[in-house]
């Protein structure tokens, strides 16, 4: 790699050297800038002057005796600088204030925040670590993070911030830089850092590109002892270098050097790099021609504080040509030590101008000229920021990268055919990436205490997702496997298809002695939550991927090397203002669900919104019941009622009619034999779905197989064991006569119409077309629903019959059946006909959460693709989405229900578009989409319980109401 670099960085170091070096530190209005630093300068004491080349460590978390002791420094010996370090936000600008006031001079205020300032600083926002950003290929998005990071420093009354890091880490061994890097490739390295620079000091925040000459190829800590740079001028210029190079001629204000031995520029190998005049004056100023402010590494480090006394330390590194120490020791005795220098002439007085003259341009630079204190009102909320997760997000997904995908294993598809386990190795937490992988498909924890035992675990399923989680604490936290995950990595490979996740240092990759038999290989960089996030959809295809490993792992992978992955456009999951929602305003759903509880409208709910593929709102209010003993969770599955019309029936009936069984203008008696000589035989399925031919809303079948007296199941029709002749479950215990299913057809097929003509709602339809679909098929529709739909879109959480594949206690109650089943609704359809088809009906029985609804939902958006999948044909999708009977004031679709077209109806709030379309459910659900905004909302209760008497949610219109807050979120494009 680095043989192949040098050739082409030849050239291109030729042309970054040539450019003509100005003064960064120089303001367009350079007169008045000029003016007020001689004013100031002109004023100064030799002691003042002395002050203003120290820039002493401050701590927010420590006892007032350390208050009084940086009050000390200066008022008695005039420090011009901090920086501070750990831990709290507010108290640090409390601080700052406090200090500002009491300086004579404006205080120049520093802090590492490399990756933000969470990197020292408490309840503050951190971004990703370098060695992310380098497998980032956009360049705008680093510039992006740098004007972040310096509006968080102006907040926070900051005017240097130490970074970036440009480094270019050769050596996997860096005990020190490591993730702190760009990677390898100097190119990289100075592109990247190029871009936060510009970002940050457009902010008039003043970077610091760091360590000068570079601490990349040492396996050695300069914070213990003094590392070694033993390469030929030709490599140091080619690579170290490099990076140095391109972002002085690009403008960075501050270059920071390193406590380094590099024998090749400074002959004496003792002196560290910070106080050698060789590197800091000669190569650094003269040879780079930098003119910007030149600061030390931290001076109580042990590369150079073994060297001498801490006031000959701070002495030597001003006379090697620095210009601001960073954190010296002993400020008295170097005061001391300085003018005692200026007496012998060891340090001159015009030497010394020259670096307060800087100091003071850096401190006009960065507008202490017209300081003004930290205003405290909203700090915390300014410096941690939605537009920060937006950018941080944005980040992480561009840097994951697809080192392998053999066969195409990712994205995963076929989600109906594979059992998909998760694996978790490392020593930190995985559990949000589980949950995230949870939302795509039934994925399964396995573990087991021996590598036989996971082995043997393992058997059921066919796709292994290994995901490996080191601690995002910091970058320098370990990455390393452990010996036996190793082999439990590569035995796993050799029995099953493999995609390794790795939340890791790329040089975590190092230690596989083989990836031949990974299928999948994931390197998502940090264990951050986003990454975690991410990472999941990037694994189902909901989001592209593109990022390029900025580092090269044995003969395995090339600095660069990364795949190109392409979106199946599953549904992914973002914050409402990636896509034009505002998070503040979509708040306002929660006051409404706390409405509905403290009403108890109903005792819990789901609401979720998402927009343009994304979900943007999800959240699960209230208990199960009013028992208020087992609270909603977002995985639990509610009873949809109706929408089991849309959500099960439709997509069936519409996959007949483009297979050419039949057309909207078809019969019912060409479908269904039965009904022909009977009144129904001319109706049209266009008529029918359309609620328009004039059929009864509904039949109360079960109302004639209760005991007349008693009002409870009469004997003649039910038994409270399940026998051949009475098999049909209708509820817990209780068995229907099990030829009951004709006789509800027969009342269906000799029933009589309405006379009036128009619209009128119909339950009947849907149990005439289950009839037709599951002959055709000859299957049952809760077996036909799963292979043809549910199965592959990932929709795993949607069934009919959910108490045979999941636990009571992950299904919502509906009602307390005092009518008909005299007992609590738990897992069986609450509405009667269904039940009496043994739960699975054409109009209602399906169980399901908003995550699964939306999915259904989404693939209707996108004109029924999904996931790779093209489920129907657009135009499918629009002939079934058309009133047809609009002319006669009926709003409805084919299927679909409609945005109301009469004053007095409630099917929307009245603010989505006529395209828009939908259906909502007896118990209290409720699903839209709409084509013009891209939006889909859901909402799910149980409303109906204690019993369907239970009305306020639909008399105080509140689903209506939630989709009107929905669409008031809004951000204007």
């Amino acid at each position: 790699m680095l043989k192949r670099l040098l050739v082409v960085l030849f050239l291109l170091n030729v042309i970054v050297g040539s450019s003509q070096q100005i003064n960064p530190l120089q303001t367009k209005d350079s007169l008045q800038q000029k003016e007020w630093v001689d004013t100031i300068l002109d004023s100064m004491t030799v002691e003042e002057k002395i002050g203003q080349l120290f820039m002493v460590a401050a701590y927010s978390n420590k006892d007032e005796n350390h208050e009084k002791f940086i009050i000390n420094l200066i008022e008695k010996h005039h420090i011009g600088s901090l920086i501070f370090f750990q831990d709290q936000p507010i108290k640090q600008a409390e601080l700052t204030n406090k200090y500002q006031k009491l300086s004579k001079y404006p205080l120049l205020i520093g802090i590492d925040g490399e990756w933000g300032l969470n990197m020292r600083l408490k309840d503050t926002y951190r971004f990703p670590w370098n060695m992310t950003l380098g497998a980032v290929q956009h360049e705008e998005l680093i510039e992006q993070m740098g004007v972040a990071i310096g509006e968080h420093c102006n907040r926070m009354g900051i005017h240097m911030n130490f970074g970036p890091v440009v480094d270019v880490n050769i050596n996997p061994k860096n005990p020190i830089i490591g993730n702190r890097s760009f990677g390898e490739n100097p190119y990289n390295v100075a592109s990247k850092a190029v871009a936060f620079t510009n970002g940050m000091q457009s902010k008039h925040v003043l970077a610091s590109a760091k360590h000068f000459p570079g601490h990349g190829d040492t396996d050695t800590d300069s914070h213990h002892k003094l590392p070694v740079i033993d390469f030929s001028k030709e490599r140091l210029d080619s690579v170290e270098l490099f990076p140095f190079k391109k972002i002085i001629n690009e403008g960075v204000a501050g270059v920071m050097v390193a406590h380094l031995s590099v024998p090749t520029l400074e002959p004496n190998e003792a002196l560290p790099s910070s106080l050698s005049e060789n590197i800091v004056t000669h190569v650094l100023q003269e040879e780079l021609g930098f003119k910007g402010l030149i600061i030390t590494d931290a001076l109580n480090m042990k590369a150079s504080a073994n060297f001498a006394s801490p006031q000959e330390i701070n002495l030597g590194a001003i006379l090697a040509g620095n210009d601001l120490l960073d954190v010296p020791l002993n400020i008295p005795e170097s005061v001391a030590l300085f003018k005692k220098a200026l007496e012998t002439g060891q340090l001159t007085e015009e030497r010394l101008n020259h670096s307060v003259r800087k100091v003071l341009m850096t401190k006009y630079w960065a507008g202490l000229n017209t300081y003004q204190p930290i205003d405290m009102d909203g700090l915390l909320e300014d410096i941690n920021r939605i537009e920060d997760d937006m950018l941080h997000r944005k980040l992480v997904q561009e840097s994951l990268t697809l080192l392998k995908n053999d066969a195409k294993i990712l994205p995963l598809k076929e989600l109906n055919k594979n059992k998909i386990a998760y694996v978790r190795l490392g020593d930190d937490d995985g559990q949000l990436f589980l949950e995230s992988l949870e939302k795509y498909a039934k994925v399964d924890e396995v573990s087991g205490t021996t590598l036989d035992e996971l082995i043997a675990n393992l058997k059921p399923y066919q796709k292994v997702i290994i995901g490996y989680h080191k601690s995002n604490k910091n970058p320098w936290k370990s990455f390393k496997f452990k010996n036996n995950e190793l082999v439990w990595i590569q035995e796993i490979a050799r029995n099953y298809d493999v995609i390794l996740d790795v939340f890791a240092s790329p040089y975590s990759l190092l230690q596989l002695k083989s990836v031949s038999n990974i299928n999948g290989l994931l390197l998502s960089y940090q264990n951050s939550e986003f990454a975690q996030d991410l990472s999941a959809q990037a694994i189902f295809g909901a989001i592209d991927v593109h990022g390029k490993i900025p580092v090269s792992i044995n003969e395995f992978f090339k600095e660069g090397d990364g795949f190109f992955l392409r979106s199946i456009d599953r549904l992914g999951y973002e914050i409402p203002e990636t896509v034009g929602m505002s998070s503040i305003y979509l708040s306002k759903i929660d006051s409404v669900a706390k409405v509905v509880l403290d009403e108890e409208m109903a005792p819990g709910m789901q609401i979720l919104i998402a927009r343009k593929g994304k979900v943007v709102f999800e959240k699960s209010y209230g208990y199960h019941t009013a028992a208020k003993q087992q609270e909603v969770r977002n995985s639990d599955k509610y009873d949809v009622a109706s929408m089991t019309k849309i959500l099960a029936t439709l997509p069936l009936i519409m996959e007949l009619e483009e297979q050419g069984e039949f057309d909207i203008n078809s019969t019912l008696g060409e479908l269904l034999p039965e009904l022909k000589g009977s009144n129904k035989e001319d109706l049209s399925v266009k008529a029918v779905l359309s609620h328009f031919a004039q059929l009864k809303a509904w039949i109360p079948f079960y109302t004639e197989t209760l005991d007349s007296i008693s009002k409870k199941p009469s004997r003649e029709f039910y038994k409270y064991n399940r026998s051949n002749e009475f098999n049909i479950k209708v509820a817990s215990g209780l068995f229907l006569r099990s030829d009951y299913k004709d006789t509800i057809f027969s009342r269906i097929v000799h029933a009589e119409q309405r006379e009036k003509p128009g619209y009128k709602y119909s339950d009947l339809p849907y149990f005439m077309f289950k009839r037709y679909i599951e002959t055709f098929y000859k299957k049952d529709l809760n077996e036909l629903t799963q292979d043809h739909f549910y199965g592959s879109i990932g929709a795993n959480n949607t069934t009919y019959l959910p108490l045979e594949d999941f636990s009571r206690k992950e299904v919502v109650p509906t009602e307390k059946d005092s009518y008909f089943r005299y007992q609590l609704i738990h897992g069986y359809v609450h509405d009667m006909g269904a039940a009496m088809q043994g739960g699975v009906g054409g109009h209602a029985g399906l169980f399901s959460n908003a995550n699964d609804v939306a999915k259904i939902m989404q693939m209707y958006l996108q004109q029924g693709y999904y996931g790779g999948i093209n489920y129907l044909r657009p135009e499918t999708i629009r002939k079934f989405n058309t009133r047809y009977y609009a002319h006669k004031m009926n709003r409805k679709g084919l299927g679909f229900d409609k945005p109301q077209l009469k004053e007095n109806e409630m099917a929307t709030c009245g603010c989505v578009s006529d395209q828009s379309f939908g259906h909502s459910g007896f118990t209290g659900t409720f699903a839209w989409a709409d084509p013009e905004t891209e939006i889909i909302y859901v909402f799910l209760s149980n409303r109906v319980y204690p019993t369907m008497d239970n009305v306020g949610l639909v008399r105080k219109d509140i689903r209506p109401a939630i989709q009107q807050i929905i669409q008031d979120a809004l951000i204007s494009e």
